[in-house]
């Protein structure tokens, strides 16, 4: 990863563009083909000038033409010619360009949030949603701006220099000492503009990725605000991220605005020196008209495009600032690896293993302490603990959310790092307390996962999740939009969408991980009562705080930080007179 880091962006982005190399090429070439011919017209006038002047001892006379309207015809037959070549090929890099543009932003795009899916939970809980959606929209879209315009006139530039410098050389080698002269200077000042641009144009897109942070945090917890009442305090949050955003941006403005002018005089030199040396010397004989009338205008040809090497360098930064944001996203390296054992999941019975698991969260106390337990298939293992006792944990090591720092975790006595990724996680339905649905409709978010399920599967899986009734009262019933994350529902609602989702995927494990936390009590018993016909075919593992969920599992675990103090089925831990019978006693009010 280091060494891919320490790359020039340029060849970063050919790298994970290597497929584009044929439109690249061709864009690349019609641009220069494009210049080539652009720089006719001070030709064309000076043969023009030159046969007026001279007649039949013209430059084009010594090809046997010598009359001149004869001259002047084939020059303006020549000129029809290369003025339709340069608009041809104008219009292929101007395409070209622009569609290397668009598929540079789609695959890039898509290549950094395929990359995202993979990354591991410790990314993103360091990581931040702003700063990610600003990677994926900004950052590729000034990348695609510059592919627009910005190459091309760096190109077209660098064949000015090249075709007019060495004809400038040919035609007259004093006078080219004077029109050369300011390039250096320009060349120097530009790479040291380079070198003071970059870091403040990353320091851009950082402050950029503040904001859109700011700006998603916000957003998300609109609810909290209003009740809160800390809009006036968020307002002024964010007119500090805008403002050092703005000062950021200014502050690269200011550098990037100043060169142009400074350009500008260095070009008058110039131009002025060619302007009087080739005058006087058109006017001693020593140049023909001509040639001069050639010079002067190929000379303004050469250097005033040099007043858009700022603008270009500009475009270059702000693009090679977004590149490397981008690509290092997706040179991120991926912590939890796919295993490369393809599993049915209709041959697997569901038996779960863990043992000797040891887990801690970077930077942080261990978490889990020598847990074991074993889930037999289609039995119901219910845990219990207070908040921080490592719960969840354990579900997240199931998924491989995490991968365990000791110890081994089988399903069927397969390692479950040994199983394809998306095999494992296939065989496993989680409904979370966090319940998140996806904005379109109810049928949808049921149906997320199983695309193959028809009406009739969905509605069934609703009814077992006590759904189809609130549903069904619906206006639009099942076509009813959620809105954004299901906000258009109640808490209970969307977890009985959650729990049919998570019935309809009809895995061979499931996981409630307080999944009748959001209802009441009435909802409770009724999805208790489904969940009795839904737990004989599959192995279901119950986090809960309400006891009264679990009351009927196989199994009970009571954790405490970390470590497994308490299992047993519930009337055995009862008896015990542990913290389950006390937990117990407060929720029954004994």
């Amino acid at each position: 990863m280091s060494k891919v880091k320490s790359q020039n962006p340029i060849i970063r982005l050919y790298i994970n563009l290597s497929n584009e190399q044929n439109i690249l090429i061709f864009a690349f070439l019609s641009s220069i083909i494009n210049r080539i011919l652009d720089l006719a017209p001070p030709v064309i006038i000076g043969l023009a000038v030159d046969i007026v002047v001279k007649e039949q001892n013209s430059w084009i006379a010594s090809f046997g033409i010598k009359d001149v309207p004869s001259q002047l015809i084939l020059l303006a037959l020549v000129t029809g010619f290369i003025w339709s070549g340069e608009s041809i090929f104008q219009y292929l890099y101007a395409v070209l360009w622009r569609n290397l543009a668009q598929i540079s932003q789609h695959k890039l795009r898509i290549k950094a949030y395929e990359h995202i899916q993979k990354l591991d939970m410790q990314f993103f809980e360091t990581d931040n949603t702003g700063r990610l959606l600003s990677i994926l929209n900004d950052d590729i879209n000034q990348l695609e701006r510059f592919l627009d315009h910005g190459a091309n006139e760096i190109i077209q530039l660098l064949v000015s220099v090249i075709i007019i410098g060495g004809t400038i050389i040919i035609t007259a080698p004093f006078i080219a000492l004077f029109a050369f002269a300011p390039i250096p200077i320009i060349l120097i000042g530009s790479i040291k503009f380079q070198r003071k641009l970059g870091p403040k144009y990353k320091d851009v897109r950082k402050k950029a990725g503040l904001l859109a942070s700011r700006l998603n945090n916000n957003l998300g917890g609109i609810l909290t605000i209003k009740s809160f009442t800390t809009e006036n305090w968020e307002l002024k949050r964010l007119i500090r991220e805008s403002n050092a955003y703005q000062k950021s941006n200014k502050s690269a403005i200011k550098l990037s605005s100043a060169f142009i002018p400074l350009i500008r005089f260095a070009i008058l030199f110039a131009f002025v020196a060619i302007l009087l040396i080739g005058g006087f010397q058109t006017w001693n004989g020593i140049l023909s008209v001509g040639t001069y009338s050639f010079l002067v205008f190929i000379t303004q040809r050469l250097l005033w495009p040099l007043t858009t090497l700022g603008h270009v360098l500009d475009e270059f930064q702000r693009s090679m600032a977004s590149v490397n944001r981008v690509i290092d996203l997706i040179d991120t390296p991926i912590r939890i690896l796919d295993g490369n054992k393809k599993i049915n999941i209709r041959n697997i019975k569901g038996e779960v293993n863990f043992k000797n698991i040891y887990f801690s969260y970077p930077r942080r106390k261990s978490t889990l302490n020598n847990i074991n337990f074993k889930i037999p298939n289609n039995t119901t293992l219910g845990i219990v603990g207070l908040t921080g006792s490592g719960k969840s944990t354990i579900i997240k090591l199931l998924l491989r959310i995490y991968d365990a720092n000791k110890g081994l975790i089988t399903i069927d006595n397969i390692p479950i790092n040994e199983i394809k990724l998306k095999d494992l996680r296939k065989s496993i339905s989680l409904v979370s307390q966090e319940t998140y649905l996806f904005q379109g409709t109810i049928l949808e978010n049921i149906s997320y996962g199983s695309t193959r399920a028809n009406f009739k599967d969905i509605s069934e899986a609703a009814k077992i999740a006590e759904a189809h009734n609130f549903i069904t009262r619906l206006p639009d019933g099942y076509k009813t939009l959620v809105g954004e994350r299901g906000q258009k529902l109640s808490g209970g609602q969307r977890q009985r969408i959650a729990l049919a989702r998570a019935i309809l995927k009809d895995a061979p494990i499931l996981i409630l991980d307080e999944a009748t936390a959001s209802v009441d009590n009435e909802t409770e018993l009724l999805i208790q009562r489904s969940l009795i016909k839904i737990k004989q075919k599959r192995t279901t593992i119950v986090i809960a705080h309400r006891l009264s969920t679990i009351k009927s599992a196989d199994n009970i675990i009571v954790l405490e930080k970390g470590k497994i103090i308490e299992e047993g089925r519930h009337d055995f831990l009862i008896k015990k007179n542990g913290i389950y019978s006390e937990l117990w006693k407060v929720q029954a009010g004994i």
